[in-house]
């Protein structure tokens, strides 16, 4: 490919509002949740933020974020060597700001591109992690304010 074809191309790649991106907010919706995205203060700049729940949700591309056993991981032939440092550089930078927000207290979740092809499966999933979350932000019953009247 010419080089100016393949500049044009790479160009065309979404960093944010993606496919993907759009189709878990229109789920998280959906489900009820209320969220803020891009928020710039938190490291990484999460895709969806829920504040309620302190969760930030990445919305990962397989092929830019490196997802394990997925076909759509591959290396580019030409140039493997920048290819290869791309990614690792990709893949330290989030286990980075990872680490980060969970120092902050924030729980990390991750949606790969490739599962949100089943969007059910996704739900499933979402639900399971911000429901531990919120059941656990719940105070507990028998609290002292009951009887106390």
């Amino acid at each position: 490919m010419e080089p100016e074809a393949k500049r044009r191309l790479m160009a065309r790649f979404r960093s944010r509002d993606t496919k993907p991106e759009i189709a878990v907010r229109r789920l998280l919706h959906r489900l009820g949740y209320r969220f803020r995205i891009h928020v710039g203060r938190l490291p990484g700049k999460p895709d969806i933020v829920l504040p309620k729940y302190r969760a930030a949700i990445f919305v990962h591309g397989c092929f830019w974020h490196r997802h394990a056993g997925c076909k759509v991981a591959t290396v580019p032939r030409t140039r493997p060597d920048f290819w290869q440092a791309k990614f690792d550089g990709n893949v330290l930078r989030d286990h980075r700001n990872a680490s980060e927000l969970e120092a902050m207290g924030w729980q990390v979740i991750i949606v790969w591109e490739c599962e949100t092809r089943d969007i059910d499966h996704v739900a499933e999933a979402l639900e399971s992690a911000l429901g531990a979350r919120s059941n656990a932000r719940q105070p507990e019953s028998g609290t002292a304010s009951e009887g106390d009247g």
